[in-house]
């Protein structure tokens, strides 16, 4: 039990039914080996139903094709800009690809604010804003008078039919953007920059950030042919077979799938293993019953279920001798960073407190070893049902090449696994014991979502030259 493991190593004494109330309102955030591999079979079956041209309307885990069909060779050269819009910051690069003694990534970086109000108001006016942030990026550089080819990072779920276009399903996160949902985003863009009418560029790619992640970790390793993002959300891509995406015409080779697999669950099928805390969180979230997978494993969520856990302990009289400050009442103020600085081992006890402190808590020593117990039982459980996923990915590829083994490479980006002292472990640790067939290396991303998005655009400029040729 991992309250009583604490209590040992803390050597804290509480009392015997305190431990005991605890660890039965944590016993359902504890996931059995028998659950997590029932977890990676449904997971399966999802991933089937999103390859399916006859399930795939209503398949929650939607497997969408993304015309990328090939990864870095090493012949990839020239000037690219790279956008990547997904979060509260807007970001733009140069990225210039080079052979001189050997192939080279040279890269500029702005950062530009998305404020609330973009995200919530008219598409027109969000991309608007991002064409303006092109131009002061373009005229300091002096390069408005080039049309430079552009990768376009957009972390939202969109359908592709090919590599320059991408029609948003639905927002995610924190978006809600009226007018997208629907459209295609490199139309939006590019109408935003005809109307400016300062420059001009050449749109060759429209990627997911973890298409991104996937290619910048290959450009390194020619044996990456899968994607991870676990931060602020999360999401997976990998190299599919072409004979099984029913979705696209043809059966030879190989196409990236954007699995867009946060929404698994959304169908009822993880119903059983959601708590109340879970039901909660998604109950007061911007896009209720969606995106449930990863309401229980982003770092957009987790402080939030702890916060739930932590105001019913309260009530029940477990915590804080039963007093609820007013902070800890306002949703969203129990960071997910505070997860991850509560569970290192190098924190004392005094620490942890001082964290309460901040949210007006007026903590024990017992109170801090609860508080710290529920952080690493929800981040223990999000790193499982991570790894479960990751198996079922992992496994599929092997079947798929008619492998007894198989040896693959996972580009991760995201600062939930690349911060939080215990959750990669975990998650590797269940790969492992989920996909007994398969070793997985798992390789941090450097800048995935910018250096990818240009790679992507540069095998883009690859392939057609070589097709016009």
């Amino acid at each position: 039990m991992i309250a009583a493991q604490l209590l040992a190593y803390y050597f804290t004494e509480l009392k015997d039914d305190q431990v005991k109330k605890i660890d039965k309102y944590l016993y359902s955030m504890r996931l059995s080996d028998e659950t997590l591999l029932d977890i990676m079979t449904r997971f399966r079956q999802e991933m089937q139903n999103g390859l399916s041209r006859d399930f795939n309307p209503t398949a929650t885990v939607k497997m969408l094709p993304t015309f990328v069909r090939s990864i870095p060779d090493g012949s990839e050269k020239g000037d690219f800009i790279a956008l990547d819009l997904g979060g509260s910051y807007f970001r733009i690069l140069r990225v210039k690809v080079s052979h001189e003694k050997r192939q080279t990534v040279q890269m500029e970086t702005e950062i530009y604010d998305t404020p609330e109000d973009y995200m919530h108001g008219s598409g027109t006016r969000l991309f608007d804003h991002v064409a303006e942030c092109l131009g002061d990026f373009m005229e300091k550089r002096e390069i408005k008078d080039k049309k430079l080819p552009v990768g376009f990072t957009f972390s939202f779920p969109c359908r592709q039919s090919k590599l320059d276009e991408g029609y948003l399903i639905t927002w995610t996160k924190r978006f809600k953007a009226s007018g997208v949902e629907g459209a295609d985003v490199v139309q939006l863009l590019n109408k935003a920059i005809r109307k400016r009418g300062e420059f001009d560029l050449d749109i060759v790619a429209v990627v997911n950030d973890t298409v991104g992640t996937m290619m910048t970790c290959a450009y390194e390793d020619p044996n990456c042919e899968i994607g991870l993002i676990v931060g602020t959300g999360s999401n997976a891509c990998y190299m599919e077979e072409m004979r099984n995406i029913e979705m696209v015409e043809g059966d030879q080779g190989r196409m990236c799938v954007n699995m867009e697999w946060g929404a698994f669950g959304d169908n009822g099928c993880l119903d059983d293993i959601r708590t109340i805390y879970d039901k909660a969180v998604d109950d007061f979230s911007l896009n209720s019953g969606k995106q449930r997978y990863e309401k229980m494993i982003s770092g957009m969520y987790l402080g939030e279920i702890v916060r739930n856990i932590l105001i019913d302990f309260t009530k029940r009289g477990f915590l804080f001798r039963g007093q609820i400050s007013e902070a800890l009442k306002t949703r969203s103020i129990f960071e997910t960073k505070f997860l991850s600085q509560i569970e290192s081992d190098r924190l004392a006890l005094l620490q942890v407190r001082t964290i309460l402190q901040q949210l007006g808590l007026d903590s024990t020593c017992d109170d801090s070893i609860i508080v710290k117990t529920v952080c690493g039982a929800v981040s223990r459980r999000a790193a499982q049902l991570c790894g479960a996923g990751m198996a079922a990915v992992v496994d599929k590829i092997r079947e798929n090449r008619g492998l007894e083994h198989l040896d693959i490479t996972v580009g991760v980006d995201g600062t939930l696994y690349k911060l939080h002292p215990h959750f990669s472990k975990v998650m590797h640790q269940t790969v492992k014991d989920l996909a007994p067939k398969c070793d997985v290396t798992f390789l941090l991303s450097e800048d995935g979502s910018g250096k990818g998005a240009a790679l992507i655009t540069a095998v883009g400029c690859r392939l057609r030259d070589a097709e016009h040729n």
